[in-house]
């Protein structure tokens, strides 16, 4: 038993470790963010595909039927989802996307306030409260960070990023019946499929340069950062409490954070630094269950919805 938990948390810190590269990969591959996206949903769910093959397993289609829809529009919101991370990352460091984008259980608090009725408590005030002021530490709008680009751009596309990550995590609680790993596979080859008619009309795909780094960086993103990372992930769900699978997961901005200064010398000031703390902190806060039964929580964990509340929140990454 604890060998097995040993391994599976090797497993969940390897594909934190891989997500939290990504950024760094972006940095270095000059393709349209678009066809990144793209790529990466393609490549991904075709790998996916093959493991449970590998494995004997197949889709189950009566539930892909009764959820079929919320499949798509999930997929497509995930596809658009990448685009405006990769595309944050051109306009900041990415240490500041990261962060943003993971301003999600902020939106969700106040998503579950407007449609689900849910009430604000103190603790979730206060997570807004210090989730706002660390991005306005960790943006610094009146700066820029990096030459011919500006923060506040770079800010806004983390932000919308976050937000469609946030509507993917609603419009999945409305997805019954399936195996996580099913409506993995299915939301990331729609992420791919979808994001092709999008890509052949806005972007200029004869721009690009298939040189050997160039296809070996996609094939990187596509197979490691999104096949392999999300096989290592659900690899690690049942051997895991839902309360390591929550902390662990924080090793992925963390990880980003550590990359974007240390390998790419991107800079971050003490304020900067100060934000980020605000803002990790109130994000995992508001991921806790409250204390009190009578108040609901998006995040309340429990042995039977943890696979779920997890795997929901990781599928944008």
């Amino acid at each position: 038993m604890k060998h097995d938990m040993a391994r599976a948390r090797l497993s969940l810190i390897t594909a934190m470790f891989i997500w939290g590269t990504i950024g760094v990969l972006r940095r270095f591959l000059p393709v349209p963010s678009g066809f990144l996206a793209m790529t990466r949903g393609l490549l991904g769910a075709a790998f996916l595909l093959l493991l449970m093959r590998l494995r004997g397993k197949k889709l189950s289609r009566e539930a892909i039927r009764a959820n079929g829809w919320q499949l798509v529009v999930s997929g497509a919101m995930i596809g658009f989802n990448w685009i405006l991370l990769f595309e944050a990352y051109r306009f900041t460091t990415v240490a500041i996307a990261e962060l943003c984008y993971n301003m999600m259980p902020v939106f969700i608090l106040i998503a579950a306030h407007f449609l689900l009725h849910e009430r604000l408590t103190l603790r979730k005030l206060l997570c807004l409260a210090a989730a706002l002021l660390g991005i306005a530490l960790v943006s610094e709008l009146t700066t820029s960070s990096l030459p011919g680009g500006t923060d506040w751009r770079g800010v806004l596309l983390g932000l919308a990023a976050a937000v469609l990550y946030a509507g993917v995590v609603l419009l999945n609680k409305r997805i019954r019946g399936i195996d996580a790993y099913d409506r993995t596979v299915l939301q990331i080859g729609s992420a791919g499929a979808v994001l092709i008619p999008y890509v052949l009309l806005t972007e200029d795909l004869g721009t690009i340069e298939f040189t050997p780094i160039v296809v070996v960086l996609l094939l990187v993103a596509g197979l490691i950062h999104t096949g392999i990372a999300y096989a290592l992930y659900f690899g690690s769900m049942d051997a895991l409490p839902a309360q390591s699978l929550a902390l662990l997961s924080y090793l992925d901005p963390v990880l980003a954070i550590l990359f974007s200064t240390l390998l790419l010398r991107e800079p971050m000031t003490a304020m900067q630094a100060l934000g980020a703390a605000l803002i990790l902190c109130a994000a995992i806060v508001a991921e806790l269950p409250e204390k009190s039964p009578n108040v609901p929580s998006y995040a309340s964990i429990d042995s039977a919805n943890a696979e779920e509340t997890f795997t929901v929140q990781e599928e944008t990454r």
